[in-house]
């Protein structure tokens, strides 16, 4: 049976939204220049592109925020405005009231739209025990984590029971779990029939679309199933892994034959029409060059290469500009630390934020610290950059021990922080030359750095414009560029590129592995586990502790498990049934498709898979066993110490 027969929309089912030659001009500037759109009752329809590309003004339009310049727009029979009833909308900017509990907030965006005081307690009830959250509605929303922000933002929307939920960027800045948690339940409303339009920079999230249209200067170029779009690329992926991935990129970058290398921390990805020949190519080269393969392996392509493809055939491939580098960084023992922590340690009162930690991070390593919102990265990174003073313990930073704090010592390091380290009011001009002098950036070399942030952040020309007025992936862009002005030998970066679309993370994290490669010691965080991939070793923490550390493949062949991707004519029907009989976790819907997390052999498990679904009158179409993912091994390593401590991480 074809497999893209299974989506839950119906193909033949007459549109709830209908978007006719739809666009929207700011004076001069088309956002959007005339696009069409088809959405059926219960789908969850997925809009990716850049930032920039007109996503953002599409979602106020279909909100009745906001007056389309032109085109139509139906909405069950009524005009964008007419529908704004039954339309329920979580902006990027979504703000709760942080000096209000939970229940209070839910009370008054009920009040706001008219609903009686029963309604409000029973449907906010309802949406509080579907999160998980009902034992915190006395909670100020200003003391939750970001993931149950979300919740509530969502809970929020929810109240009014909507027919239509647009989510922009619903889940940027939150973590693995909450996240995973949020898109089930998103699947769980899309069959009760709710049509939910996301907005997102997270191309695994596109994944568990029914659809998804990309969207690039204003204009829809591509619409389809995630697995149509996948296929539409024509292309194989190869696993590559040698004694040295610097001098293999730059190899077989620009190969005719090879139409994309992506770097990851223990391995580059190559995108060839055929795997056999591509491989065989890459092969020959290498073995010119002297270049040892330690292994390569062929695998299909994901969503973001799609994604990736398509954007380079409309823009060409953006150019990361040439860092100006000033310094001589020197040469070090290979096993110098840059970034260490012996038994830190840090409690605020009675709360062990960070308990134990041990660290060695070299020059020249990338290092990923993951970990759910809560987890003590955020406290961690302070301990180590001279921020906060442990409670006990020892730190060392670019050569110094223990007296982290002085001034030559913060002169070698570079600090990107999770809440943009920009001031708003100021100019990005005012704002790099305030960064520039607080990190002793040579007069002479100022102009020549801040040409070049503007440069890579794609804002040439740009520098009197107000930094409040930046979309949030551009404002990200000149953080990043501000904290390596000074061109550190260490650099902790926390959440770097949140909300930033993928061809602009690409160029992100080849400046990232540019200055791992001049021997600069990075520390960053991310709530992105494609991005952790990237990373040459990772450290996932839990409760304030580090509960596991390897490369992003020795940490998957740790972790043990395998992921079984079943294809059902009831998706939901089966996700539902196997969580009452499995840890919740094990168990999430991809669109169409069913990931199972197992502990036994594939062939047991999926016969086991098959008879439980069997018994309960829904068929297996396919079951197969495909590779955990770093999310899959995040989740599995968190929540099975979860359940060991129950009383830890606690929201």
């Amino acid at each position: 049976m074809n497999v893209a027969a299974q989506k839950p929309h119906k193909a033949s089912a007459e549109p709830v939204i209908r978007v006719r030659d739809l666009r929207k001009t700011y004076n001069k500037l088309e956002a959007v220049r005339g696009i069409d759109l088809d959405i059926s009752q219960g789908e969850i329809f997925g809009l990716i592109g850049p930032d920039g590309a007109g996503k953002t003004s599409t979602f106020q339009i279909l909100g009745g925020v906001m007056k389309n310049t032109g085109g139509e727009i139906s909405i069950y029979g009524k005009t964008a405005r007419e529908a704004r009833s039954i339309v329920g909308y979580l902006t990027q900017a979504f703000s709760l009231y942080q000096d209000l509990t939970v229940a209070e907030n839910l009370r008054y965006i009920g009040e706001l739209r008219l609903l009686s005081r029963k309604e409000i307690e029973e449907r906010g009830m309802h949406y509080l025990r579907l999160f998980d959250m009902d034992r915190f509605r006395g909670r100020l929303a200003g003391r939750l984590s970001g993931g149950m922000k979300q919740k509530l933002a969502l809970a929020c929307a929810l109240i009014t029971e909507p027919k239509i939920l647009l989510l922009d960027e619903p889940t940027t800045g939150v973590d693995p779990v909450s996240r995973r948690e949020f898109w089930d339940t998103l699947a769980e409303l899309s069959v009760t029939g709710m049509t939910i339009l996301v907005a997102t920079p997270y191309l695994d999230e596109a994944e568990r679309c029914s659809r998804v249209s990309l969207i690039f200067d204003g204009n829809i170029v591509e619409t389809g199933t995630p697995k149509e779009l996948r296929e539409s690329l024509g292309m194989k992926r190869l696993e590559l892994r040698t004694t040295d991935l610097s001098k293999t990129e730059d190899a077989l970058d620009g190969t005719k034959e090879i139409r994309d290398v992506q770097r990851f921390g223990d391995r580059l990805d190559l995108l060839v029409k055929d795997a056999e020949e591509g491989e065989k190519l890459t092969r020959e080269i290498l073995e010119k060059k002297g270049i040892e393969i330690t292994e390569i392996r062929s695998a299909l392509p994901t969503l973001e290469n799609t994604f990736v493809a398509v954007l380079r055939d409309l823009e060409g491939d953006p150019a990361t500009p040439h860092f100006p580098r000033r310094r001589a960084f020197q040469k070090r023992p290979s096993d110098a630390v840059a970034i260490g922590g012996e038994n830190l340690e840090k409690v605020f009162g009675d709360f062990v934020a960070v308990h134990d930690i041990n660290l060695r991070i070299k020059y020249g390593e990338i290092y990923g610290l993951l970990g759910a919102n809560g987890a003590g990265k955020t406290t961690t990174i302070k301990m180590l950059c001279g921020l906060l003073k442990p409670s006990t313990g020892v730190v060392e930073l670019a050569g110094v021990r223990g007296q982290t704090q002085s001034s030559a010592v913060r002169q070698r390091v570079g600090y990107m922080s999770q809440k943009f380290s920009l001031y708003d009011d100021l100019t990005i001009n005012e704002n790099l030359d305030f960064f520039a002098g607080v990190y002793g950036v040579e007069r002479k070399a100022r102009d020549e750095k801040k040409r070049w942030v503007l440069e890579f952040a794609g804002l040439e020309h740009q520098g009197a414009m107000l930094t409040g007025e930046l979309p949030g992936g551009w404002k990200q862009r000149v953080a990043f560029g501000a904290a390596i002005m000074h061109e550190p030998s260490v650099l902790f970066l926390d959440e770097p590129t949140s909300g930033v679309d993928p061809l602009a993370r690409r160029s992100f994290w080849k400046m990232i592995n540019e200055l791992a490669d001049m021997g600069v010691a990075i520390l960053v965080t991310t709530h992105y586990l494609e991005e952790a991939e990237q990373c040459n070793r990772l450290g996932f923490m839990f409760a304030g502790e580090i509960v596991a550390e390897g490369t992003p493949t020795g940490i998957k062949a740790e972790q043990g498990g395998r992921l079984i991707e079943l294809i059902t004519d009831m998706p939901q029907q089966a996700s539902n049934l196997l969580k009452k009989e499995m840890d919740r976790w094990r168990v999430s819907l991809f669109g169409d498709r069913l990931h199972v997390v197992i502990d036994e052999d594939a062939e047991t498990g999926i016969a086991d898979l098959k008879k439980r679904l069997s018994q309960n009158g829904i068929e297996v179409y396919r079951a197969y066993e495909e590779p955990l993912s770093l999310e899959d091994v995040f989740i599995a390593t968190v929540e099975k110490r979860r359940d060991r401590y129950p009383g830890d991480a606690g929201e």
